[in-house]
């Protein structure tokens, strides 16, 4: 990891356009949501109404977080930012309007609070992918911290806003803000001219792009295993924001202001702990800060409800607030630095899917236990969770990721014969090798790496064959779709990194590998 500032990003000019931009509209989604509460309070059935605001809010986080992935990495980024938050400033004038004609019911509400949650969730993967083409790789840990940052500033900042708006002009002000919001981000991007990368061939089709996100990550190990310690560490961790309240109030006899004053001292915790980021990496390793981190989230939860002081609970959750950011900021580093360019809004997009709903999960889990058991066994349990979760580090560890090269890199164009126009049929790969006794054992290893890197890059099918009649002969098989997409493995998916384990393999042979096409014959 970097140990550069966490203040080093802001050089760029673009990124300081993107994070300023998505700041505001963080707080306005933060004060959309405030609005929509206060507006449903004095309803029959407020207490189910209210609740459902934050159902519709975060529901679109796992059910559409792929679709903003896919459409990511298909479509030009700093569009499709345009075009969503002008979706956004719409639906927010139309709710703003309506609401000031007294023409606003619950239902109505909620669905545009849901359209709005599922814009903003479709957008965050194009906004994560922009960072990556604008920032450099070493200063990456820094620029996830400062979003980081940014959510926690917004979550402070709109709700205590929306309560002096709503104090002042009701929540027909609220709204009115939060479509401002939105539109001061489409005329950040509009006058926003980034250098960025261009876009390799032509968009993906979109079913097509669906499928070869899945596949990519359905085979890449790294990817899997950071998204399983992602929901080990945040499935716990959702415990200590979903009890908060009810601890302070049952354990800590704490009102709305003393409720506030935790919630302060999370984000303060926060904040400080994404300044000293890249201290801290430069003192720890990712599994070292994971470890340490969640002994200090375990120890916080259990403190909060087994010593009934105030002044206590408020002291323990700074570092918890700093624990929190630190891990999640460097997951998300990580992941950024691995993912290659032309998947990286789809896995981007799986994270946060990952994140949020293992954050809806374990809140729900968490708060079934606390409503049939208490909030200090819910909470003790997640401290337990967590402590448990840390001392599966030792045998699952993340992966070190700071040494693959996701440069782009092409094999050579494939050649067809003359007047061969392939459509939509099948194309099998075959290569062959020839290996020697005394190197088959490393030769058969290694192919399990190829195996891995055919199938996340667009294969459908892989097979490794011994010539029965020559054994020192072996041939590696693989079948992609059509032409199209095996083109797209040629000149779009492959990266240095893929081209290295080729190279390792390629060396156990004698003979210079043979690779041949084939077309699917038409029946």
């Amino acid at each position: 990891m970097s140990t550069s500032s966490t203040l080093a990003p802001l050089h760029l000019r673009a990124f300081r356009a993107l994070l300023i931009a998505e700041l505001v509209s963080s707080i306005g989604t933060w004060m959309q949501t405030v609005g929509a509460q206060w507006f449903l309070v004095r309803e029959p059935n407020a207490a189910l109404l209210v609740a459902l605001v934050q159902v519709v809010d975060t529901f679109p986080d796992v059910a559409f977080g792929w679709l903003g992935g896919v459409l990511a990495d298909t479509f030009d980024r700093r569009r499709l930012l345009i075009v969503l938050n002008l979706f956004l400033t719409v639906v927010g004038a139309a709710l703003t309007l309506l609401t000031a004609i007294d023409a606003m019911s619950p239902a109505l509400l909620l669905t545009f609070t849901f359209l709005l949650g599922t814009a903003s969730v479709v957008s965050l993967p194009a906004y994560q992918s922009l960072v990556n083409d604008i920032v450099p790789t070493t200063e990456l840990p820094a620029a996830a911290a400062l979003s980081s940052m940014n959510i926690n500033v917004a979550r402070a900042v709109g709700p205590a806003i929306a309560g002096l708006l709503i104090a002042r002009t009701g929540v027909v002000g609220v709204f009115a803000l939060d479509t401002l919001a939105f539109l001061f981000y489409v005329v950040v991007m509009l006058a926003w001219r980034p250098q960025l990368p261009p876009r390799q061939g032509r968009p993906e089709p979109f079913v097509s792009a669906v499928i070869a996100g899945e596949r990519y990550v359905r085979h890449s190990v790294e990817v899997r295993r950071i998204l399983a310690r992602t929901a080990l560490f945040i499935i716990p961790y959702s415990a200590l924001i979903a009890l908060l309240p009810v601890a302070a109030t049952h354990r800590l006899g704490m009102g709305a202001d003393g409720y506030g004053l935790l919630l302060a001292a999370l984000g303060i915790g926060a904040i400080t702990g994404g300044l000293l980021l890249p201290r801290i990496n430069a003192w720890l390793s990712l599994n070292q800060l994971a470890v340490i981190a969640s002994l200090v989230l375990a120890a916080a939860m259990i403190v909060v409800v087994t010593i009934p002081r105030a002044w206590l609970a408020v002291v323990v959750l700074v570092p918890a607030g700093a624990a929190s950011i630190v891990v999640i900021a460097n997951i998300n580093a990580s992941l950024q630095m691995f993912l290659p360019s032309w998947v990286r809004g789809r896995g981007l997009s799986v994270f946060q899917m990952v994140l949020f709903g293992s954050l809806g999960f374990g809140s729900l889990a968490f708060g079934l236990i606390g409503d049939h058991a208490g909030v200090v066994v819910a909470l003790m349990i997640a401290g337990v969770a967590m402590a448990l979760g840390a001392a599966t580090i030792a045998r699952w560890p993340f992966p070190d990721v700071s040494a693959t090269d996701r440069t782009r890199w092409s094999w050579p164009e494939p050649r067809l014969a003359s007047g061969l126009q392939p459509t939509n049929e099948a194309v099998m790969v075959t290569v062959t090798y020839t290996v020697p006794p005394d190197h088959e054992p490393e030769f058969v290893a290694g192919m399990e790496e190829m195996r891995l890197a055919r199938l996340s890059t667009g294969a459908v099918q892989w097979g490794l064959f011994r010539d029965a009649e020559a054994p020192q002969q072996f041939t590696e098989f693989f079948v992609v779709d059509s032409w199209e997409e095996h083109l797209r493995q040629h000149r779009e998916r492959l990266t240095v990194a893929e081209r290295q384990v080729e190279n390792r393999v390629q060396a156990y042979s004698v003979s210079h590998p043979l690779a041949k096409h084939y077309l699917e014959a038409q029946r």
